[in-house]
C-alpha cells in the first residue's frame, strides 16, 4: 500500500495531472496522491478501468471488481491516463 511519496515526487501537485482533461471511453490507471484527503478507497490503487462520463470536476469511472462492474467518482489528480 502506498503510504508516502518518493522523494522526487514530494511537493506541491502539478498542475497538468490536476487539470488534466480525459474523454469517455479512456483507459485510466488509478493512482492515488497521498497529499490529498479526497475520497478514493485504498482498494482501488493500481486497479485500471474506463472513463465513462464525468461528473463536476470529477470522472465517472467503471471498474470491474472481479465478476462485478462497479463505478467510482474519482478525481483527476488520482487517475493517469494508459496508452492502448
Amino acid at each position: 500500500m502506498l503510504k508516502r511519496k518518493r522523494v522526487r515526487e514530494k511537493g506541491k501537485i502539478k498542475f497538468s495531472r490536476y487539470f488534466q482533461e480525459l474523454k469517455i471511453g479512456d483507459r485510466v490507471s488509478v493512482v492515488r496522491d497521498v497529499s490529498l484527503k479526497t475520497g478514493v478507497p485504498r482498494r482501488m490503487q493500481g486497479r485500471a478501468g474506463t472513463v465513462e462520463g464525468k461528473r463536476g470536476r470529477s470522472y465517472i469511472i467503471k471498474i470491474n471488481d472481479y465478476n462485478q462492474e462497479k463505478r467510482f467518482i474519482i478525481p483527476p489528480v488520482h487517475l493517469k491516463k494508459l496508452k492502448t
